[in-house]
């Protein structure tokens, strides 16, 4: 691997991985437009964002646990349930046309994109933490579930599908479920790793970028995770707001 090529992936993850910790989003967002913009297939792609999103995960998890942001409990149903839907994702790479995921890409985020700036706006700023009766149970299992199918297959990671259901059907505020999403990202992205080797869709070359992606992602999720408390919550969701904003417009200038 060529020093420019190496410095470049570092540098990308690093600026991913300030993404994942701050927005719980995976860094998907910014890797996949990224790669296609620089000539990879969406295959490769999509392999290289979960590689980085399974390093950058559980660092963030990690960091946000220490500092009790994250609601383990709750999280582990949506990880279950994301587990599951992200086994089905080298069957869909493999079903699927590259032009018809980056369409689902597309049209995956400006839903949350939606759903997000006009669907929670009476979500609370804080609430204490989530009963877990039945409903909840379940609403956190399919929720994790949906979102690995889609999530994995599109190499977004989680958060940024998550973050809005679980602002609109459980009423769980974004700097609360940004956490929650990270964490998801740990079950779907493994689970998603395994899928897309089984089927063959991941080479030499797309594990060593996606590991020096993974590498670069590291110091970047700490200082993510570290800026979330810092920063108030509207200034917050405008933030992420533009983060779908800028991926959609990338996104529809290559399906085009």
């Amino acid at each position: 691997m060529e020093a420019l090529s190496l410095a470049l992936f570092l540098l990308l993850g690093g600026v991913t991985g300030v993404m994942s910790g701050f927005f719980g989003i995976g860094g998907g967002m910014v890797i996949v437009p990224t790669m296609l913009v620089l000539g990879h297939s969406y295959d490769s792609a999509v392999g290289i964002s979960i590689l980085q999103m399974a390093c950058s995960s559980v660092v963030g998890s990690l960091a946000n646990f220490k500092k009790g942001l994250l609601d383990v409990r709750t999280g582990v149903y949506v990880g279950l349930g994301g587990m599951v839907g992200a086994s089905f994702s080298g069957l869909i790479l493999r079903t699927f046309s590259h032009k018809v995921l980056l369409g689902a890409f597309i049209l995956v985020t400006l839903y949350s994109f939606i759903r997000f700036a006009f669907k929670s706006k009476s979500v609370p700023l804080a609430q204490e933490p989530l009963i877990l009766g039945r409903k909840q149970k379940t609403l956190l299992l399919g929720i994790g579930a949906l979102t690995g199918v889609f999530a994995i297959s599109l190499g977004i990671g989680g958060g940024v599908l998550m973050v809005p259901l679980l602002a609109y059907y459980l009423k769980i505020p974004a700097k609360q479920s940004v956490p929650l999403g990270l964490f998801f990202v740990i079950f779907s992205s493994i689970s998603g790793v395994i899928s897309l080797a089984h089927h063959s869709l991941l080479d030499l070359h797309d594990l060593q970028w996606g590991l020096m992606v993974g590498l670069g992602s590291v110091g970047g999720v700490i200082l993510g995770v570290k800026l979330v408390p810092l920063v108030g919550a509207l200034w917050h969701r405008r933030a992420l707001l533009g983060v779908y904003a800028c991926a959609i417009a990338v996104s529809i200038y290559k399906w085009l």
